[in-house]
């Protein structure tokens, strides 16, 4: 009888304990916060807007600076090369609050990229390009973990919208700059990195009451125990990511080239990679929500076959029904990355930014790599060859889709 009144009495008293408020229960990831998650995506878009650069300033430097296309894919090695450095700072930022380096990332990375463009030689491009990969992985490392929290239990649909941001930004980066060079002149593109510097506000003013911390739990289980039990999943995951890197940084760093060879515009040319990207916007985003309700596997698996098909119909036409198969291309190509990092993250839940990081960093570095692949190929037999070759090898990653887990790691220990 007394431990029944003493349990009788406990439970009053939770009854009658004042709720949790909305940034405790974002912290415990209880619900879909759209407003925050939103400001993420649109802090991903200026981001990675910067980013896109790059590829469409790539035939202007090979020509101001004599490039081969060999160097001109190393130059994506430099940008990317830093995301090595994603797993470090996803372990720390599951034990400590990184916040403000996510938030200044932005900035930081619109201040380098838009000096892209009058850098005076390969050297000055490699500094700028490192300075832009170490804050891309800060960026990308922190606050994309941030917005899985804030998705509470519809993950994937927070990864749409993460990825849905990056894909709206490398859309809009090729158009910008193309669009700044003919009305401005290459001198005066570094008035661009104020939008940066918006983006970074935009971000303090919306999160800075936003508690990153993990939970306890997270700090508690150490990142040697992690790495032992990521294997399993990893394997088949890097698979997947280096088959389909291939097909993807050939047209994300070369379209733009391919398309100059062939006698096509430098505007139209920079503009058929803003119009693969914003088809991509649309893949991304439907991509990790289709994966909630009809599994990640299907969706992966999908994706992996038709988007191959799709670039070898792009390479067999021409004039305006090329580019009509730049949009299911881009619908398809996109909507693996969201399902991916859904799983990854749901996979371990005690340590999801070090899984995170460790993804993130396989996607970037194996992407420099076969940028420089690509742009190797490019040299010796030509970029219509190479988007050929990387159909085929895209075809190859269908297989790893079968080894990676259904559920993931950690929600099959909890059933």
């Amino acid at each position: 009888m007394i431990t029944s009144s003493a349990q009788n009495t406990q439970i009053t008293q939770n009854a009658t304990e004042t709720p949790p408020d909305a940034s405790q229960q974002m912290a415990h990831g209880q619900y879909f916060q759209t407003g925050r998650v939103l400001t993420i995506a649109v802090g991903h878009t200026l981001h990675d807007t910067f980013t896109g650069f790059l590829p469409p300033l790539l035939p202007v430097l090979i020509t101001s600076l004599s490039l081969s296309k060999t160097e001109a894919g190393l130059l994506r090695v430099f940008l990317q090369g830093p995301s090595l450095l994603q797993p470090v700072i996803g372990h720390l930022a599951d034990r400590v609050n990184l916040r403000f380096l996510g938030i200044l990332a932005p900035a930081v990375t619109a201040i380098v990229m838009s000096l892209v463009g009058i850098a005076p030689d390969y050297t000055a491009l490699i500094l700028l390009l490192t300075v832009a990969g170490l804050s891309s992985a800060n960026f990308h490392a922190i606050l994309s973990v941030a917005a899985g929290r804030l998705s509470g239990h519809r993950l994937g649909r927070g990864m749409s919208f993460w990825m849905f941001g990056a894909e709206l930004g490398r859309a809009l980066g090729p158009i910008v700059i193309v669009s700044a060079i003919r009305l401005l002149g290459v001198a005066r593109t570094p008035w661009l990195m104020v939008a940066g510097w918006l983006g970074s506000v935009l971000l303090y003013v919306r999160l800075r009451d936003v508690p990153f911390q993990p939970s306890r739990q997270q700090q508690d289980l150490s990142w040697q125990l992690a790495m032992r039990g990521m294997g399993r999943f990893m394997v088949p995951l890097l698979g997947i990511i280096v088959a389909r890197a291939f097909l993807f940084q050939a047209l994300t760093t070369y379209l733009p080239t391919f398309l100059s060879e062939e006698g096509v515009d430098l505007w139209l040319a920079g503009t058929s990679l803003t119009v693969l990207e914003a088809a991509g916007t649309l893949g991304a985003l439907a991509g990790g929500s289709l994966s909630d309700r009809l599994g990640r596997r299907p969706v992966l698996a999908a994706s992996l076959l038709t988007s191959p098909l799709v670039m070898l119909l792009f390479l067999a036409t021409d004039s305006w029904i090329r580019f009509l198969a730049l949009l299911p291309l881009g619908l398809t190509a996109f909507s693996i990355a969201p399902t991916l990092m859904a799983l990854t993250q749901e996979s371990f839940p005690q340590n999801p930014s070090l899984a995170n990081g460790i993804y993130m960093a396989l996607t970037f570095v194996t992407g420099s790599v076969m940028a420089v692949v690509a742009g190797a190929l490019g040299d010796l037999f030509g970029l219509r060859w190479t988007f050929a070759a990387s159909a085929v090898v895209a075809l190859l990653g269908v297989p790893f889709v079968w080894f990676l887990p259904s559920r993931g790691v950690g929600r099959e220990s909890e059933a």
